[in-house]
């Protein structure tokens, strides 16, 4: 039976009544506090209304009139917290049960109510905007299963699971990133964009998708995430034919005996497992795509508003900027000296004001430009040059650049030819290459480099030959 066939129909008077923010934030005081008792057996009516008591004390309810709830009983300080409690064990968000230990009733959620609760929760909280759906959530996923003896295929099922809420998080931010592009648009005086710029900053998105690119770091287990779900499928591969291969030698035997159920399950849970890891994989792509686009989004966005700032500039409705307008007052006035002085005044500016024109960036510069005088270089003591920062740090990982190698391989020989490399990415990988085999001081390693080679994309590069003396 579905949770919302057990739902009552006066379930939903909470939201129709007028002190629905007061119920909503009752319920989740007594959810936490629920968690947090040290009680085994419940929250008591009574602890229930102290907790709601609680509650009415730090809001601001105005009492000086008389206060009506929508079943026609009045409310008071005194006694809000009983009615309110009646009314959700009425409407089926509390249970209420006889505890013959306690001598009195017991408070519970029942399990519709919890979903909507947990949602005033993460509504209320100020941490709501964390997002738990996340590039090392499906990490830990796959990382723990690949450690698990068992095998548990739940793992991998919230690995999926996690993977559609994430995919479904940056379809999220597309489409709100979709609106903020309109409002841009319409927006003709300079606080209308900083407007529209603060709470595209603000907002539960950007700051989603500032975890994604920090905390997160979606590039950095992007490529960890690849490489377990290819060590998970070859696992679950050579398990099944392992399995496969002893349920054939009790094949001659009579198959209903408990090792051939045993080993008939354990070769469906392989099947499904390398089901649900195709599934991650597929839904693995379709998040790096939406990322790359989410991040053009950002790049357009963040443009459009420079050609917005650079046409008000230029055009601008200046009848609709009072900015705008107060510049061109203050052109066309004859006393501009006295009244900046006067508007610095009451501003209580640090810094003496200058002048903006079309040829200066941010302030015209009063001072002579400083004559060129060359002094020599001091090396400090102490101190050498770290020529370890200038080392080209891989980009990519070492099954990436072995698999390149294998592409280019012939008979153990690595050889570079006009059509070794077709990307920027097969040219970076080639340097890995070329750098991995010069700093192994290998006596029997044969290292040539060639002639200057170019791919029919344009890319330049040199002959190169690996190989064996």
């Amino acid at each position: 039976m579905n949770l919302i066939n057990k739902i009552p129909r006066a379930f939903y008077k909470l939201f129709a009544s007028k002190y629905m923010d007061y119920y909503q934030r009752f319920l989740v005081a007594i959810y936490e506090e629920s968690g947090r008792s040290y009680s085994l057996l419940g929250l008591t009516e009574r602890e229930c209304r102290a907790i709601m008591n609680e509650r009415i004390a730090a809001e601001t309810l105005d009492w000086s009139e008389e206060q009506f709830d929508e079943e026609g009983e009045l409310l008071t300080r005194a006694n809000m917290a009983s009615i309110c409690l009646r009314h959700l064990e009425d409407w089926g968000w509390l249970r209420r049960d006889y505890d013959e230990t306690y001598n009195d009733y017991v408070v519970s959620f029942p399990e519709y109510s919890q979903l909507f609760v947990e949602l005033f929760q993460r509504l209320y909280s100020q941490d709501s905007t964390k997002e738990r759906e996340s590039v090392l959530a499906v990490y830990s996923y796959l990382y723990t299963y690949s450690s698990d003896k068992e095998k548990n295929n739940e793992i991998l099922k919230s690995a999926l699971q996690t993977s559609r809420s994430l995919l479904q998080m940056l379809s999220n931010m597309q489409e709100g990133m979709r609106g903020y592009f309109d409002e841009l648009s319409r927006q003709r005086s300079f606080l209308g964009i900083q407007e529209v710029l603060v709470k595209e900053i603000n907002n539960s998105d950007s700051k989603k998708y500032a975890i994604l690119t920090t905390t997160d770091s979606f590039y950095r287990y992007k490529e960890a995430v690849k490489e377990l779900i290819d060590q998970n499928l070859s696992e679950n591969e050579s398990r099944k034919q392992e399995f496969l291969e002893k349920q054939a030698l009790l094949a001659g035997q009579d198959e209903n005996t408990v090792p051939y159920r045993r080993l008939e399950r354990a070769v469906e849970l392989c099947e499904e497992a390398m089901d649900i890891i195709y599934r991650i994989e597929r839904e693995f792509d379709a998040i790096e795509r939406r990322y790359n686009k989410l991040i053009e989004q950002k790049t357009v966005f963040a443009s459009r508003a420079a050609a917005r700032i650079r046409y008000i500039l230029m055009e601008g409705a200046m009848e609709e900027d009072r900015t705008v307008a107060l510049v061109n007052l203050l052109n066309r006035s004859g006393k501009q000296e006295e009244i900046l002085q006067k508007l610095a005044e009451k501003m209580g500016l640090t810094e003496r004001f200058h002048v903006v024109t079309e040829r200066s960036l941010f302030r015209r510069r009063d001072t002579e430009k400083e004559a060129f005088t060359p002094q020599a270089v001091i090396r400090e003591n102490g101190q050498e040059e770290a020529l370890e920062a200038f080392v080209l740090k891989p980009l990519y990982t070492r099954q990436e650049i072995a698999e390149f190698r294998r592409k280019n391989e012939e008979n153990g020989r690595f050889q570079v030819t006009g059509d070794t490399v077709q990307s920027v990415e097969d040219l970076e990988k080639l340097f890995f290459v070329w750098q991995e085999a010069t700093e192994i001081a290998d006596t029997g390693k044969e290292i040539a480099v060639g002639r200057e080679l170019e791919s029919e994309e344009g890319y330049r590069f040199s002959e190169l030959t690996i190989g064996e003396e």
